[in-house]
């Protein structure tokens, strides 16, 4: 008997699927089908496949093409299976061609012509293209251009700029310039708010007026008030809006904060966090009173962490800040302390420390190298060090493009936003305003 394995996602199944099925069945007399599970999919860059994983297995199914079904889950996977399997072909579509000449070395590999004209990529961008504009002025700018090139269905079209054009957007002579913020609205369906904190709100606020999806640089609003204003407006308008902030979006601190609420180490009594930077590329408003300073560009993460893993109970904040001759802090301790808990957060701008991040508790500790915030993986460390374990999950470029991911899905959904959700973002604004207005900041 000869046996035939292929491997796909299979979302949106399709007759292009169907046609390299039926190919691939009739090489043997026995068809595995692998179906990539969705964490897989994810750290091949795949970030919008649009079926969960058992509609895809009961699309595959439904064929009645594959004598069995497997779950592929990791890298080097192939091998396992053909040695496990005892496969005599390996097959996948031509556009692979040449990428798994490797398993020659365990079977005979085969390409098969795809159909022609079609792609699960296609159906999903298909009269659903988000196009989105931007807002302001900033060098996270190019690097969300370049971000959402790996999100299919999505593209930016325009930006909107206050002051200077950017010398980067002569690059992309795709994308529009617009002075007059009524014209882009006219072109997009979606817009990435990057401008000044003290301006956000009112960009959004205009946005949603006009019917567009936002999403917003972190922190969204300066103020408890405003950001709940705007979440109630986007609710009013029927309109998705959301923070942009990467580590909400990072699948390694998702999986993290699900093992610490199922107690794998134990009874949590203490968070630390550090965020800082010395980069002289930062926005110039990070160096104005009231509109920057170390709180405003980091406070973000740090609060974010420390409410994802104590929640939003705090007893008591206060803070130790160094404030230059702008009154522009620099440095800021943010110090919580909850009922059976606490929280030691730094943030700095021209000051740098060791920006890692450490659960400690009763059981052992979770350890995250810096830069925590772009986590891809963390370490639960015990007492007796043979047991401590290492996880590991992909994040790729500065993780814009999960930010995105997640704010298109929301859009086609017409689903709200659970990875940072309204109550989060409004309590990150609520710090920060109490920051702000000098309530319990000492000086150093």
């Amino acid at each position: 008997m000869t046996k035939v394995i292929t491997y796909g996602t299979y979302d949106l199944l399709h007759y292009g699927h169907i046609k390299l099925l039926e190919r691939a069945k009739a090489l043997g007399d026995y068809l595995i089908v692998g179906v990539t599970s969705e964490n897989y999919d994810r750290s091949r860059g795949k970030l919008l496949v649009q079926q969960p994983l058992s509609e895809r297995i009961e699309a595959v199914k439904a064929t009645g093409l594959a004598d069995e079904i497997i779950i592929e889950e990791y890298d080097g996977q192939k091998i396992d299976d053909i040695k496990k399997y005892g496969i005599d072909i390996f097959t996948v579509g031509s556009d692979w061609k040449g990428k798994f000449d490797y398993l020659n070395d365990y079977c005979r590999v085969v390409y098969l012509e795809r159909t022609k004209g079609i792609s699960s990529t296609e159906l999903r961008s298909k009269g659903n293209e988000v196009k989105i504009g931007i807002i302001g002025e900033s060098p996270t700018l190019k690097k969300f251009v370049g971000e959402s090139m790996y999100i299919s269905g999505a593209s930016v079209t325009d930006i909107f700029v206050s002051e200077e054009i950017p010398k980067f957007i002569s690059e992309y002579n795709f994308i529009k310039v617009h002075d007059n913020l009524r014209n882009m609205f006219d072109s997009v369906d979606a817009v990435y708010i990057i401008s000044s904190p003290e301006t956000r709100i009112k960009y959004a606020k205009a946005a949603i007026l006009d019917g567009k999806h936002v999403i917003i640089e972190t922190p969204i609003s300066l103020n408890r008030r405003d950001a709940m204003s705007i979440y109630q407006l986007a609710n009013d308008h029927n309109v998705i809006l959301c923070e942009a902030l990467k580590t909400a979006y990072s699948l390694a601190f998702q999986r993290m904060c699900l093992l610490v609420r199922c107690g794998i180490i134990g009874k949590v009594k203490g968070v630390e966090a550090t965020c800082t930077d010395i980069s002289l590329n930062n926005p110039k408003w990070l160096y104005k009173n009231k509109s920057g300073g170390a709180m405003i560009e980091w406070g973000s993460y740090v609060i974010f962490a420390v409410m994802s893993i104590l929640g939003q109970n705090e007893k008591n904040i206060n803070f130790i800040s160094s404030f230059d001759d702008n009154n522009v802090d620099i440095y800021t301790k943010i110090n919580m302390l909850y009922p059976n808990a606490e929280a030691s957060l730094k943030v700095g701008i021209g000051v740098k420390s060791e920006g890692d991040l450490i659960i400690s508790g009763t059981t052992g500790y979770i350890y995250v190298p810096s830069p925590w915030w772009k986590m891809d993986y963390f370490e639960v460390r015990r007492e007796d060090f043979r047991n401590n374990k290492k996880y590991f999950y992909q994040f790729e470029g500065d993780g814009i493009r999960y930010e995105l991911a997640e704010f298109i899905k929301c859009i086609r959904n017409n689903s709200e936003n659970n990875k940072l959700t309204c109550t989060e973002s409004v309590k990150i604004a609520e710090v920060i305003e109490k920051f702000l207005s000098g309530d319990n900041v000492n000086c150093i």
